[in-house]
């Protein structure tokens, strides 16, 4: 597959046709099978004897086999690692060393750093809930970052049932151990009325190293922490006493401490929860009394083993209120001017958020642009939500061979990732990164570059990325159990070359040179095992096992889910969206061996194969379509029908199922299903501007009937059979028809390349791109203004966001859309 040639002419100057091209490229299609040769009773007693031998090394070999695989899944990759020992520490890169780098809670911070000190906000409304992880279906009815550099601050505004929350931080550099920072919450109410009591719950929490003392006021009032790490060696959190909004003197408040053992950082929640108690008592001067829910000390959860320690202060107040936490290193001291509070902070602040919008619009140049403020700032805050939302995790995936029942934990890791979203998906996943980075490359190369490396570092030896990354407990607690196991066989698109392709020209090539091993493993593990029924064809793997549930098994590799697929999965399918991704990814490769000075012709070859548009034709493009599609053993007769299992005696009666039908039996055959992955050659940018099929495609673009809406491109055409059609009785229409950011980002960029382009089609490409970038920057932006939030997917019908919220992983490819930016 890697060396396949250019077309070639027959003797009489005809082409060749596709299929005798193919065979003589691959030689496996020319072998013919022999005859087994002799025969006789004492060939037979020595066939016997040698096959009873052969089957007990068979068995041996398969034993060794099945030893080898699983030793490999959990071994890492034997290339240089792509970041360097030692480069995420304080020393190293001190502005990135402390971070907003838990991205599921609603404000918190971490270092770079295994088993790190982390430090991080709840509050509780008293008659309301306990706030702490973002959660989708809390309550909380807007929140997320305004402003955020992805280094050193950050505003964040939280609404939730009439209080509103603002936290902002500022780091300060200074010492060996990445610095100091502060913090400031601000606390009031929307409308009028009597004030409810809220409390505040600061907390610093170690997770296996570290120690931790409590410095007390009073008896009651923790007033610092003084603690000690081996990444950040002696420190001191200070908590200042609250004072009234706009900096009007001290407020009255309550206050109680919590000292525990800590079991683990995902019960953080659990064990302050379980230590509230309705016992104390608000008694400010010449008011009433009011009894709140205070902490107690509990010693901890009963029965889990402690692995660390918890300091908590609890402020318990009436809004309007500001509060302010330090963190002072004690390296630092040295260079320390002044405590960072009070007025202090709040010159540091304004000169950040200066330097911020300054920065965003010497980026992204809305303001030159004559992009309204309103938008403008929703321009920030996508930004900053994805910025805001970059998580650094360690711990161990859990890993399944194809070749073992067993699963078994992968290699000790470590991730520095942006997160699709907060609330939904805190955790890092491969096919959404590359996006991610598309956007972050812009805002800062450095950090993108950091973050594509430590995907990178996670390579196995066989040179295999688990999809989804869950790492570490408090990950974990928020997945699924079902979507916990990481199966060896499922890839996922390789979009991290997408976004290399963006960062290669300013790239500094020790960084490259250390990126390219990796890159080869990886692309080649892609190459070998997703390999398709005929060369240059590609299949993904791992679909739905059990089809009889399904409307259409689900092809989660591909990152589109339920997008519809081969009705039957089977060996003989050629995914069109696979091949593309592999076009794109050897013509990444190519150049940056070259770049490099490395061979690039096995990369130069296998990307000018993928990307011949006749080979391309006779492969996907389906006639009774009008389209390029998928190709597989399909039915498109199917449906979901209500069955009722076989009674068993002595059990109540079992519950109807949706079950499939199929009313017609599968035969192979191009699949109907006109939508994102018939864009592909389109999207990828595979096509020739002179193309003969670009004008079907954009005609499909552009037709109400099929992908075009007010608000951006369906996903799958109005008139499919699958349109907005169930998976199964619980699974809900996904990739069948809602608008996606990611993938009009990718229509939109390459329409802005073919009207850029010398061709026939370069006006009409140019009027669809005018048109769908206003509708698709129109919608994001009204949806944002009317909810708040990003939103993973959107209606096709009215433009609502549906999914998750907040979205600012690939939605926030707006940004990028308003600037114009590809």
């Amino acid at each position: 597959l890697m060396a396949g040639e250019r077309r070639r002419r027959g003797g009489d100057g005809t082409r060749e046709r596709p299929r005798e091209r193919l065979r003589d490229r691959d030689p496996k299609l020319r072998q013919q099978q022999k005859p087994p040769r002799g025969s006789g009773r004492g060939r037979t007693a020595l066939a016997l004897t040698a096959a009873a031998a052969a089957l007990a090394l068979g068995l041996a070999a398969v034993e060794w086999n099945r030893w080898s695989e699983a030793s490999r899944l959990v071994t890492p990759h034997p290339a240089p690692r792509a970041v360097p020992p030692g480069s995420t520490g304080p020393l190293a890169s001190p502005s990135y060393f402390w971070g907003t780098y838990r991205p599921h809670v609603y404000f918190g911070m971490k270092t770079r750093s295994p088993r790190a000190v982390v430090t991080g906000l709840m509050w509780l409304q008293h008659g309301g809930n306990l706030r702490h992880t973002s959660e989708q279906n809390d309550g909380v009815s807007r929140y997320g970052w305004l402003m955020h550099d992805g280094e050193n601050f950050g505003v964040q505004e939280i609404r939730d049932e009439g209080l509103v929350l603002r936290t902002e931080f500022v780091k300060q550099p200074g010492g060996d151990h990445g610095g100091d920072w502060s913090w400031r919450v601000t606390a009031k109410m929307e409308g009028k009325g009597p004030a409810p009591l809220l409390s505040l719950f600061f907390y610093v929490a170690t997770d296996g190293q570290g120690t931790l003392r409590p410095v007390l006021e009073n008896g009651t009032r923790l007033a610092a922490v003084a603690g000690t790490a081996e990444e950040l060696g002696d420190f001191t959190l200070t908590f200042l006493p609250p004072t009234g909004e706009g900096g009007e003197g001290p407020k009255y408040a309550s206050y109680n401490f919590l000292a525990a053992a800590v079991p683990g950082l995902h019960r953080l929640t659990d064990l302050v929860r379980q230590s509230l108690r309705e016992s104390s008592m608000f008694s400010p001067p010449g008011r009433p009394r009011r009894r709140f829910f205070g902490v107690s000390s509990t010693g901890g959860l009963p029965g889990e083993p402690p692995r660390g320690q918890l300091l908590l202060h609890q402020v318990t107040l009436e809004p309007p209120a500001v509060l302010e936490v330090t963190l002072e290193s004690g390296s630092a001291a040295g260079a320390r001017r002044g405590r960072l509070a009070g007025p202090a902070l709040s010159a540091a602040l304004a000169r950040h958020a200066a330097a911020f919008e300054q920065r965003f619009e010497d980026t992204f140049g809305l303001g030159a642009r004559g992009v309204s403020l309103p938008q403008r700032r929703f321009a920030q805050a996508a930004l900053s939500e994805m910025l805001g939302g970059i998580g650094f995790f360690h711990g161990r995936s859990l890993l399944r061979s194809e070749s073992r029942e067993e699963p078994v934990p992968g290699a000790e890791s470590v991730l520095f990732t942006a997160v699709p979203s907060r609330s939904c998906f805190p955790r890092g996943f491969l096919w959404d990164e590359g996006f991610h980075l598309l956007l972050l490359g812009r805002w800062d190369p450095a950090l993108a570059r950091d973050i594509l490396a430590h995907w990178l570092d996670l390579l196995n030896t066989d040179g295999w990325i688990p999809r989804e990354q869950i790492l570490g407990d408090e990950a974990r607690a928020r997945v699924p159990p079902e979507f916990v196991l990481q199966h060896s066989e499922t890839a996922n698109p390789p979009t991290l070359l997408l976004a290399l392709e963006q960062l290669l020209p300013d790239a500094p090539l020790p960084y490259l040179r250390r990126l390219f091993p990796r890159l080869q493993a990886w692309f080649e593990w892609l190459n070998r095992t997703q390999a398709g029924p005929e060369p240059f064809t590609f299949r993904w793997r791992g679909r739905d096992t059990d089809p009889e549930r399904f409307l259409n098994p689900k092809t989660l590799a591909s990152g589109l889910d339920d997008y519809p697929r081969a009705s039957h999965p089977s060996a003989q399918e050629r995914h069109l969206d696979l091949r593309c991704w592999m076009a794109l990814g050897a013509r990444v490769l190519a150049a940056l061996a070259e770049r490099l000075g490395e061979p690039l012709a096995l990369y130069h070859d296998m990307a000018g194969a993928l990307s011949d548009n006749e080979l391309l034709d006779w492969l996907h493009w389906a006639p009774e379509l009008g389209a390029f599609a998928d190709f597989g053993n399909h039915s498109a007769a199917v449906a979901l029908r209500w069955h009722r299992p076989a009674p068993v005696p002595g059990r109540p009666p079992p519950a109807p199922q949706l079950r499939r039908e199929v009313r017609e039996a599968p035969r192979p055959q191009f699949v109907g299903a006109l939508g994102y992955v018939s864009l592909f050659p389109l999207l990828l940018q595979l096509l020739q501007a002179d193309s003969p099929r670009l004008p079907a495609l954009l005609g499909s673009m552009r037709s109400e009937r099929q992908l075009w809406t007010p608000f951006g491109l369906r996903s799958l055409a109005r008139d499919s059979p699958w349109y907005l059609r169930r998976n199964t009785e619980h699974d809900p229409p996904y990739w069948r028809g809602s608008v996606w950011v990611n993938i009009n980002f990718l229509a939109l960029r390459a329409l802005h390349g073919y009207a850029q382009a010398a061709g026939p089609h370069r006006e009409r490409a140019a009027e669809l791109y005018r048109e769908l970038r206003h509708n698709l920057v129109a919608n994001v932006f009204r949806q944002y203004e009317a909810t708040g939030f990003l939103w993973e997917h959107y209606q096709d019908s009215d433009g609502a966001g549906q999914g998750c919220h907040p979205f600012a992983g690939w939605s926030a490819l707006v940004v990028l859309a308003m600037a114009e930016d590809y």
